[in-house]
């Protein structure tokens, strides 16, 4: 009995078919979200300023910047249309959009005074 050599999957692609159809998507995506932040700043009552807002849209985009998988690439721009029509036909409150300027990580407190008001020892 012969053992089968590598097995090769084909899959389909979700909407890119190759790397510089993804490219365009992404590219469009990012011109859209950067077209409607002006809108944005007027529309919610959000403490930030545009350049605020447009340095938060460059951070997302940079931090998939590794991403090579095609269909990785196009769920992320599916999300992103979704998350823009809900911005701006106003589906998301404020706080919901505030929400991604939230840090991850809150930095714990190294002074003896604000480790006392946050209850450390």
């Amino acid at each position: 009995m012969a053992i089968p050599s590598k097995v090769v999957r084909q899959v389909r692609p979700l909407l890119s078919v190759n790397n510089k159809e993804a490219h365009r998507r992404v590219i469009n995506l990012y011109r859209a979200w950067y077209r409607q932040i002006p809108y944005i700043n007027l529309e919610y009552d959000i403490p930030k300023t545009e350049k605020d807002l447009r340095q938060k849209l460059r951070d997302e985009f940079c931090k998939h910047k590794d991403v090579k998988d095609i269909r990785i690439v196009d769920m992320l721009v599916i999300k992103g249309q979704m998350d823009l029509q809900e911005v701006a036909q106003k589906w998301k409150n404020a706080g919901t959009f505030m929400y991604a300027f939230k840090d991850t990580v809150e930095k714990k407190p190294t002074d003896f005074m604000s480790k006392f008001l946050a209850g450390q020892d």
